[in-house]
């Protein structure tokens, strides 16, 4: 069954171990020219963490999934090495003769026809790099994880990283799936792998190429889609402050140690209200009840997903988390790693920009749009 994961002859206890040479707490300094592993490269997040990367010097080698858009690497100069996660051999091969590993791969979506693939990526995935990682003597992992894993508060409040997850509201099998990869992620630490998690809130920002369910909201928005909002709240960050994180984590962040990577907690109604300052669109002013927002959703669950098995129209997994309060406490990484965010009002004029500038926005609607000057809002 898809929810049983991997089996257990996919642990790390049964592979050979390589030398580790960073310990808890360790300072890793990188050096221009330095070999850093990043998976997941083109993609959203991956794509600033390389960018990030790039800035410093640093020799990115990009494990790429044949046949995906890789876009965002356009004018980058990096190793490029097709190859998927879920083939051992070939993650084992990229892996040499790197000093670090950026693991920032995985299959982030709220529906998928067969949920064993969530699995085979997301778990099956991270125990081949982590393997590869400690075969190679890799001094440092990064594993990119998400606030999904994370328990939220029944009042509404910010939760930090020891807000434990129940896991019956572990909605959606993109979460299952990084609940698990999590908890193998923290084996391999407790098992010696010098390796730190981050967990990024909401990111909007450029490059949001699919785009990501956060990046949706502001797309849907330019796109007149969004003819009613629920009332909730988001930890919007945005995807470059993400990329620092990342750097931060991979030379500052203590081994076995989870980091919250987030920016700001903004209304659901304010971000729409900056979207619309920014434009001059007009905001959705009528407020959906929670109820009603859910049954929709799993009746398109039901329907489309589960009984003409395509993918729902309203996703059941977004309409959770949008109607949820989705607020953090990013405290620990700004204290411990030094990382810094800006403005979520900057975050989500950045967003809107480039879906303009980059074709995402219907002809009629583009025409409506009169925009401001950046945070003159």
């Amino acid at each position: 069954m898809a929810t049983e994961g991997p089996k257990a002859s996919l642990s790390l206890q049964d592979r050979p171990k390589g030398s580790l040479v960073a310990e808890t707490g360790h300072a890793l300094e990188l050096s221009a020219g330095d070999r850093v592993l990043v998976t997941g490269a083109s993609g959203f997040i991956g794509s600033a963490v390389t960018r990030a990367l790039l800035d410093r010097s640093i020799h990115v080698v990009a494990l790429l999934q044949p046949g995906a858009d890789h876009a965002n690497l356009d004018g980058l100069e990096v190793e490029r090495v097709p190859g998927d996660l879920r083939d051992r051999l070939v993650v084992n091969k990229v892996a040499e003769n790197c000093r670090a590993v950026m693991h920032v791969a995985a299959l982030y979506r709220f529906w998928a026809p067969d949920p064993e693939e969530f699995y085979q990526v997301n778990v099956l995935g991270t125990l081949n790099v982590l393997a590869a990682a400690r075969d190679a003597g890799c001094e440092r992992v990064v594993y990119t994880s998400t606030v999904g894993t994370i328990g939220l508060d029944k009042e509404g409040r910010p939760v930090d990283e020891g807000s434990f997850a129940h896991v019956d509201h572990l909605f959606g099998w993109y979460k299952k799936s990084k609940y698990v990869a999590e908890h193998e992620v923290l084996r391999a630490a407790a098992e010696g792998l010098p390796v730190t998690l981050v967990q990024p809130t909401l990111p909007l920002g450029p490059g949001d190429r699919a785009p990501t369910p956060t990046g949706k909201i502001v797309l849907d928005f330019l796109n007149g889609r969004m003819p009613a909002y629920v009332d909730t709240a988001l930890n919007v960050v945005d995807v470059d402050d993400v990329a620092q994180g990342h750097l931060l984590a991979l030379e500052r962040g203590r081994q076995g140690r989870s980091y919250i990577l987030g920016g700001e907690n903004v209304e659901f109604r304010q971000i729409l209200q900056i979207l619309a300052s920014f434009t001059g669109l007009p905001a959705p002013r009528y407020r959906v009840p929670r109820s009603v927002a859910l049954s929709a959703a799993y009746l398109s669950y039901g329907v489309e997903g589960k009984l003409l098995q395509r993918e729902p129209s309203v996703p059941l997994e977004g309409t959770l988390m949008s109607t949820t309060r989705m607020v953090f406490d990013d405290t620990r990484a700004r204290s411990e790693l030094g990382y810094t965010s800006r403005p979520a009002s900057q975050s989500i004029q950045r967003s809107a920009q480039w879906f303009i500038d980059h074709g995402y926005v219907r002809k009629e609607r583009l025409a409506r749009i009169a925009l401001a000057r950046p945070d003159a809002i």
